[in-house]
């Protein structure tokens, strides 16, 4: 599946949100600011705002961790021209097969072409329960990366979900059709963790507001 598909759809879903975000803040601070205003007028005394806030009352701001954001582009980035590499290697001596396809990734979905046991051990690692492009750490990667561009906010997990799927479908539009069966157990695990994050934040605003009470 196509990291780099994946994930500036997630950006692109976050910065939205995040625009969207702010908009809402400004305009009820505007709102608070008028109220203020005219109740001073009505009454003649200038109210003056207590200094004590409860604790519940305050949102916690979740701030887009950067630094891991860059670090896993990078990281997606490198790993992706390696593989590139070894199917350009893989290509060597089959100029034929490869001329006929527009592009690497009909190339691959053809099937048509043959593997020497050095690249096809070192795909198979890739791909393993435990490699690099395995179902696991590419579905981690993916939770980390959504985690990452958030900060961690509750309140953006579905936008995240959404801008995954989107990703998923631009992806097999790359690839000319359903992508691999990997790739499709990489999206239920996707989903799946989306779906326990949900679950626990939906716990723990439970859990918070019961406090409250």
């Amino acid at each position: 599946m196509s990291v780099n598909g994946v994930t500036s759809q997630v950006t692109a879903a976050y910065s939205y949100s995040t625009q969207e975000s702010r908009k809402a803040d400004e305009t009820a601070k505007a709102a608070e600011t008028q109220e203020t205003k005219k109740d001073s007028a009505d009454t003649g005394v200038v109210y003056e705002p207590s200094t004590e806030t409860k604790a519940s009352s305050v949102k916690k701001t979740y701030t887009p961790n950067t630094e891991l954001v860059n670090k896993l582009k990078a990281d997606a980035d490198a790993r992706a021209q390696q593989l590139r590499s070894l199917v350009e290697k893989m290509m060597t001596g089959q100029a034929s097969t490869y001329g006929k396809a527009n592009d690497i990734w009909q190339f691959l979905r053809s099937g048509n072409y043959t593997v020497d046991a050095a690249t096809k051990l070192q795909a198979q690692a890739d791909i393993a329960e435990d490699g690099y492009w395995g179902v696991e750490q590419t579905s981690d990667r993916i939770i980390d990366f959504a985690n990452a561009l958030t900060g961690g906010d509750p309140d953006k997990i579905e936008d995240m979900r959404a801008a995954f799927e989107k990703g998923y479908k631009q992806a097999e539009k790359t690839w000319g059709g359903s992508l691999p069966d990997i790739s499709k157990r990489t999206y239920d695990a996707v989903m799946k963790k989306f779906d326990d994050m949900a679950a626990a934040a939906a716990k723990t605003t439970a859990g918070t507001e019961a406090t409250e009470q």
